[in-house]
């Protein structure tokens, strides 16, 4: 399943050469415009190799797909031609934590209310319990500014692709299965794909 796709770089891992016009300083700068803060990122604490730009992508999979590589750590949306715009993402603490397969985005949302689920609470109890009502969407919900909810078959599945509030985390095995962005992506890719596009899940 791996080896349908492939990629390679044309932008400098190091330098502001993103594959874009917009070099990575104003790419991951603070957001005035939202109802809440978004904060700059020290992309010194990120892997270079972990921040967006538009990559080679050959890939059986239509133009607005989204591919989720699970072992690489990295998010895909294809534009077509062979092109793809790549994201850094953290992933599940856990392989079996993570999702699988291909999905559709049934829901968007902007700064969610996040709401452990009852697998959460029952690992860690004490971490999760006191949010087990929920909490409302803002600059501390771990969701972030935006998230596109997965459903499969008609049904939330409750994996999401999400923002954080530990930008440093991104290409690290992390979560309790959703895949999360840095804030600056996930607004990006939220932009990008509306409501119903695959998802492909590549563990």
């Amino acid at each position: 399943m791996l080896a349908g796709c492939a990629t390679s770089e044309r932008s400098s891992l190091f330098g502001t050469d993103t594959g874009f016009s917009t070099p990575y300083s104003v790419m991951y700068g603070a957001i005035t415009t939202e109802p809440f803060p978004v904060p700059a990122v020290d992309i010194s604490q990120i892997d270079p190799r972990f921040l967006r730009r538009e990559v080679d992508y050959s890939s059986p999979y239509p133009a607005g797909t989204v591919v989720v590589d699970i072992a690489d750590r990295h998010a895909y949306v294809i534009r077509g031609g062979g092109r793809a715009i790549r994201y850094g993402v953290g992933v599940g603490r856990e392989e079996a934590f993570n999702f699988q397969g291909t999905a559709t985005i049934g829901r968007k949302a902007q700064w969610p209310r996040w709401t452990p689920t009852p697998d959460m609470i029952r690992r860690e109890p004490e971490r999760y319990g006191p949010y087990a009502g929920g909490m409302a969407g803002g600059a501390n919900n771990p969701l972030g500014p935006r998230a596109l909810y997965l459903y499969r078959d008609g049904r939330d599945t409750f994996y999401r692709l999400h923002g954080t509030t530990e930008p440093e985390t991104i290409g690290t095995m992390v979560s309790s299965g959703c895949v999360r962005f840095i804030n600056q992506d996930i607004i990006d890719l939220y932009g990008r794909v509306p409501v119903g596009s695959k998802v492909v899940v590549l563990s």
